[in-house]
């Protein structure tokens, strides 16, 4: 998303504004509000907070296992000796750093998971705006949210309706 914005704000600074002809049509976009209306999209989020509950929920399992060791080890810590103790310590100290790794895995593999699914939706969203913008003659289209004054023409409606998205 933010190489699709600076690409686009390069390409306008390389160019500049002063070699614009007046022939040349400007356009402007969302592509945040554009990709976040379409179905892969929705889909992708829907299924990533699935994995992330699942994750969520044998990380809380873990802990609580763990909570629960902490509190046995701690309630026999007078009656083992100090060797005893001292393994069990480290033990629980393991099982910390464990948990620790896991929750870390979790996160990248959800990053991976996002990273990986996004990316079609996004050539896709860039295919779709490309198409619209040779349709209807546009010579540049730039990203909305870096304009400050956006009163030029608005693609969104008209790639919405090229995606099919109500």
């Amino acid at each position: 998303m933010k190489n699709f914005r600076t690409l686009l704000l390069i390409a306008v600074l390389t160019v500049g504004f002063n070699t614009v002809q007046a022939q040349e049509k400007i356009g402007h976009i969302s592509t945040d509000l554009l990709i976040s209306l379409m179905p892969e999209t929705k889909a992708l989020n829907a299924e990533l907070e699935k994995l992330s509950k699942t994750y969520e929920n044998e990380l809380k399992a873990e802990q609580a296992k763990l909570e629960a060791k902490l509190k046995k080890y701690t309630a026999e810590q007078a009656s083992q000796t100090d060797e005893v103790n001292q393994q069990r310590g480290a033990e629980v100290e393991k099982d910390r750093q464990n948990l620790y790794q896991a929750s870390q895995v979790a996160q990248q593999d959800i990053t991976k998971k996002r990273n990986d699914k996004l990316k079609p939706i996004l050539e896709k969203a860039k295919k779709a705006i490309d198409e619209v913008a040779t349709a209807q003659g546009f010579t540049y289209v730039l990203e909305a949210s870096t304009l400050i004054v956006a009163n030029g023409t608005d693609l969104l409606p008209s790639v919405k309706t090229k995606l099919g998205i109500q």
